[in-house]
This record gives structure tokens, C-alpha cells and sequence, in this order.
């Protein structure tokens, strides 16, 4: 374009570059790069220009093409600006991991939380069991030892009568059924 001599021919070889650039934009946003699965990319592909007085008589000729580009997912990019936009990207995909972490985490302590819930519900069921196992024992201690008129007693009464035994009750089982107090012939 630049060393052509004739205006005509200089104006079909622009238009020529200009569409040149749009189909280049145009096909690259057909091929859908950005939904490939698995490779986590950006919604937009870069189109490198790498001659941008290029780019920018294009821009100067169509000043929409850099807009048609990009709503079809293409970012056209040249020396100047390549390194902005890559960090651009760079910060995006570091947001986008930071954001995920996010999600991750709310879903642990979600988890987290619904599996103390879950362990605070246990525990007092336990406490609970716990406790009334603890009346049951008592109900059945007490009637094992408590009073004149338990078991402890009465068995204790059997052997004062003769039984025959090998072993002896506990004395503390003795003391609790109040052995000492009772008259063994009553």
C-alpha cells in the first residue's frame, strides 16, 4: 500500500488489508476457542497484528473493526498493547482462581458446618441415652441392694440360714442393702 504511487490502487490495496483484518477476526471467532473444554481460557482470543502502523491505518480506514472484532470474541492486539493485555488475562485467570477458591470454601464450611450440626445432634442423643441408662442402673441397683427387702438381702438372708457359698457379696453392696440392721431371723 505505502509504495504504491497511484491513489486508486493505494485505496483497493487498504480495502484489501481492511478486509484482510476482518476476516482473520471473523474466522478466528469461529472457531470458538474459548469453549474448549478443559482449558480454561478467557471469552476472547487475541489476534496479534504485528505491524501496527498496519493496524492502525486499518483503524483509521474502518474505525469499527476493532468493535467488530470484539463482538465476535477476538481481541486484535499489537507490539504496544500485547503485554497489557496479557497481564490483563493473567490478572483475570488470578481473580477467576481467587473466585473459585471462594466457592470451594463455602462449600466446605457448608459441609463443615452441617457435619457439626450433625455431631451436636449425636451428642445429645448420646447425652441423653446416657442419662437414662444411668436412671436404669440405679432403678436396677436399687433393687438389687437398697433396703431390707432386697436382693442383696435376701440372698445374704440364705446363706445366715445355711446356704451353701464359695464367694461373698461385696461389702459396699452390704452396707448400701443395710445388712446390719437387719434382724436375720425376721
Amino acid at each position: 500500500h505505502t509504495a504504491s504511487t497511484d491513489p486508486a490502487e493505494r485505496d483497493r490495496l487498504l480495502k484489501q488489508h481492511v478486509e484482510s483484518l476482518r476476516t482473520h477476526a471473523k474466522g478466528l471467532g469461529q472457531k470458538e476457542y474459548t469453549k474448549i473444554h478443559g482449558i480454561g481460557s478467557v471469552d476472547f482470543v487475541l489476534m496479534f497484528v504485528p505491524i501496527e502502523p498496519a493496524f492502525l491505518l486499518a483503524l483509521r480506514e474502518r474505525p469499527e473493526i476493532f468493535q467488530e472484532a470484539y463482538d465476535r470474541g477476538v481481541v486484535m492486539v499489537t507490539h504496544s498493547t500485547l503485554m497489557a493485555t496479557l497481564r490483563m488475562v493473567h490478572g483475570l485467570w488470578k481473580n477467576e482462581r481467587i473466585a473459585q477458591n471462594h466457592m470451594k470454601i463455602a462449600d466446605r464450611a457448608g459441609k463443615l458446618y452441617d457435619k457439626f450440626v450433625g455431631f451436636s445432634e449425636d451428642l445429645g442423643r448420646i447425652g441423653k441415652l446416657v442419662k437414662d441408662a444411668q436412671q436404669s442402673y440405679e432403678q436396677a441397683l436399687g433393687k438389687l441392694s437398697d433396703g431390707p427387702g432386697s436382693l442383696v438381702r435376701q440372698v445374704e438372708m440364705l446363706k445366715e440360714l445355711g446356704a451353701k457359698t464359695n464367694k461373698t457379696i461385696h461389702p459396699k453392696l452390704l452396707e448400701r442393702a443395710g445388712e446390719a440392721q437387719d434382724d436375720p431371723a425376721s
